[in-house]
């Protein structure tokens, strides 16, 4: 069994804070995470530096909506989730320093932040504001959904007109694999304000020959690593497209 925290070159003797950023499975990719460092009898937290959608009642231990407890302590093999607000079917971040102060606390072993937001695009290009990511930041994990892969940039991608500026596309054009690594590589790409060690996780991945050969195209990328996450599930997909 391949483990996301392994996969993110976590030492489970050392603390991360760690900001997911793109598109193609954040939330998932939090949630997986989170139960696995719980499961190993570490102190996780969830948040968002941006907005996510309301957090599943089924995953954590213990929900923070508003503000903090100062005397708050959690217990190991826990998952705690806080947000500054909740606006109808998402969670907000209002202040950054929020998230800043519990992190200075010391008191979680791995805090998982949501950091971007994309419209539940797998793909996206950041804007002016994103993505947010706080200076304690360990690890930046980029996130791209190759389910992305031929589709039309103006239907499957969030921010369509920035992706084709960063990427020297037309909005007509479909993704591919050249555009996926000049997003990669743009100074104000999907690593845009990236702090600490940068990961890209390529997902849902149809070919994996696709991914091999993204990861062959970066290799001379300073600093960055590249993994696999998971393969795309088309009877998942039928099957809920059908219910």
């Amino acid at each position: 069994m391949d483990y996301i925290y392994q996969k993110f070159y976590i030492d489970l003797s050392n603390r991360d804070i760690i900001s997911f950023v793109g598109a193609g499975g954040k939330t998932t990719t939090i949630e997986k995470l989170s139960k696995e460092l719980s499961s190993l009898n570490k102190k996780v937290l969830v948040t968002t530096s941006t907005a996510m959608f309301n957090p599943n009642m089924d995953i954590y231990d213990i929900i923070f909506i508003g503000s903090f407890p100062e005397d708050y302590v959690p217990k190991d093999s826990s998952i705690t989730f806080y947000s500054d607000t909740s606006i109808g079917k998402k969670v907000k971040c209002l202040d950054l320093n929020n998230i800043d102060e519990i992190i200075k606390r010391d008191v979680f072993d791995y805090i998982l932040i949501e950091a971007d937001g994309s419209r539940e695009k797998p793909i996206k290009a950041p804007n002016e504001t994103e993505p947010v990511i706080t200076n304690y930041t360990t690890k930046t994990v980029g996130v791209i959904g190759l389910d992305s892969l031929g589709k039309p940039i103006q239907e499957i991608c969030h921010r369509p007109e920035i992706f084709c500026k960063l990427t020297d596309k037309l909005i007509d054009d479909s993704v591919d694999i050249n555009s996926i690594t000049e997003l990669v590589k743009s100074p104000l790409g999907l690593f845009k304000n990236a702090v600490g060690e940068k990961i890209l996780y390529i997902n849902k991945i149809i070919e994996i020959s696709d991914a091999i050969e993204i990861k062959s195209s970066l290799k001379d990328v300073p600093g960055l690593k590249v993994v696999f996450g998971e393969m795309y599930d088309w009877r998942k997909v039928n099957a809920n497209s059908n219910s």
